[in-house]
């Protein structure tokens, strides 16, 4: 049976319904393709359900420091996993169901519950049924690394997507990855009971991040018991009866790290490998990712690819992103562009890590005349008023052009206070506009213009040749 459509979407995360209901609305005939659940990673395995459980470990810290503001607790702070887990699974569902019913009422879209493959360019197989369109976007997400470490077939470790399936406390996790999903893991089961130890090949936790930003979360995390073990070089696993053993070749502690349970937060792989994009002729790179344009097009006219398996962003907000440059320049007669979007993003630690634009390592690389500004979140009110001073806000510009190049906000509302930043960044406004703004108090964001005030030259790194 052959069935014809506009419109063909493969995969209902981030960017495909709502292109459904663009393209759908335009008039075009549209079917999207899910072979598993409604939403993609964010609300099933992702953004959703992990920061409700961020939000769930939240309330366990503070219950625990109460009485630092004055609010007396009877007892200990106890942590009931299965009720966490069951508020967990309730938000994320109720996300879940939503995406998926407002697919199943949308006009003109028909939806399939099944694994799409490629039969040709413009053809995809269904459960044996053919769909033919002259447009196909390719929104099929991503999933866990899963490296092939020695003894890993032996021990069943646990990915990001398994740990959510958790209702019960472990008594010891090891977190392999010392990343932004890893230490969000680590961070969360320690507060809700766990011993944790996070093991990190590379010299240092978040190494794409500058190297102040990662020397104060190791500090934040090891002050809450988190043990953090860097320079692994080598991994390997052994199961130890019920429990697993970590042997970990690091620079300093005991090569051995016995734990109730492993997690692994080794990065991301796009969900390519069997969607018969060869017989589509679409191109991707060694690691698996679809090569697309500035546009997100592929090598195959007439074929787009959105989202995390487009390694072009790996974020939720990236992928709607994605969705929006793709109808505006189908739809709207647009002209824009990936290359166009500013990076922004954020580390759900408490406190929030907020980013925007390059790190002052990647600034300094371009050679340009720079100003740097910090401030420490304890010179901040609104930290001081709640009892959460870790962390610091800088941001760097240049000195030349005054556009803001780059800022991190580690501290309480980091998160929320960098979106004023990223907004000056994309309005192309320089740092000396935002500094004559008048934020309102107390707020970590009327920080912004004094932070942009007491910017000073950042001095020429000394170089490291022989005889300078």
């Amino acid at each position: 049976m052959t069935s014809a459509y506009d419109a063909l979407i493969i995969g209902a995360g981030q960017a495909g319904p709502p292109l459904a209901g663009r393209l759908s609305a335009a008039g075009m005939s549209v079917a999207v393709i899910e072979r598993k659940l409604f939403g993609g990673t964010c609300v099933n395995t992702g953004c959703i359900p992990t920061k409700t459980l961020v939000a769930s470990a939240y309330a366990a810290h503070l219950a625990r420091r109460a009485a630092e503001y004055g609010v007396s607790t009877e007892g200990a702070v106890a942590v009931d996993m299965k009720t966490v887990k069951a508020r967990k699974d309730m938000i994320s569902t109720r996300a879940r169901k939503g995406v998926e019913s407002w697919l199943e009422g949308m006009e003109r879209c028909t939806v399939y519950r099944g694994h799409a493959r490629f039969l040709s360019p413009h053809e995809v197989d269904v459960g044996g049924e053919r769909l033919t369109a002259k447009r196909i976007f390719i929104n099929v997400g991503g999933r866990a690394n899963y490296p092939d470490l020695p003894g890993i077939d032996r021990v069943a470790p646990l990915t990001n997507t398994s740990m959510l399936a958790l209702d019960t406390l472990p008594r010891h996790l090891v977190v392999v990855g010392g990343s932004y999903i890893g230490l969000e893991f680590g961070q969360m089961y320690r507060r809700f009971g766990s011993a944790v130890t996070i093991v990190e090949k590379a010299p240092r936790l978040i190494a794409r991040e500058d190297e102040a930003v990662s020397a104060a979360i190791r500090e934040i995390l090891e002050a809450e018991g988190i043990a953090i073990r860097v320079g692994a070089e080598c991994v390997r696993f052994e199961p130890r009866g019920a429990e697993v053993a970590v042997i970990a070749e690091c620079t300093s502690g005991p090569p051995e790290i016995v734990g109730s349970h492993v997690l692994l937060a080794m990065g991301r792989r796009p969900n390519t490998d069997d969607l018969g994009l060869d017989k589509a002729g679409v191109a991707v790179d060694a690691r698996g990712y679809i090569v697309v344009d500035d546009e997100l097009r592929t090598s195959t006219p007439g074929i787009w690819a959105l989202g995390d398996c487009n390694g072009r962003g790996a974020f939720t907000h990236t992928s709607y992103n994605d969705f929006e440059i793709v109808a505006a320049n189908l739809l709207d007669g647009g002209r824009r562009r990936v290359s166009d979007r500013i990076p922004g993003y954020a580390l759900y630690i408490d406190p929030p890590l907020g980013r925007a634009g390059m790190t002052e390592a990647e600034a300094r690389a371009t050679g340009r005349p720079l100003l740097i500004g910090r401030r420490p979140m304890s010179r901040v009110g609104r930290a001081i008023e709640k009892g959460e001073t870790q962390g610091f806000m800088t941001a760097i510009a240049d000195a030349e052009t005054r556009q803001i190049l780059g800022a991190a906000i580690l501290g309480t509302g980091g998160d929320e206070a960098i979106h004023g930043i990223l907004d000056a960044m994309n309005a192309r406004t320089p740092y000396t506009a935002l500094q004559r703004a008048v934020p309102i108090h107390p707020t970590v964001s009327e920080l912004i213009p004094t932070l942009l005030g007491e910017m000073t030259p950042v001095p020429p790194q000394r170089s490291s040749r022989p005889g300078d």
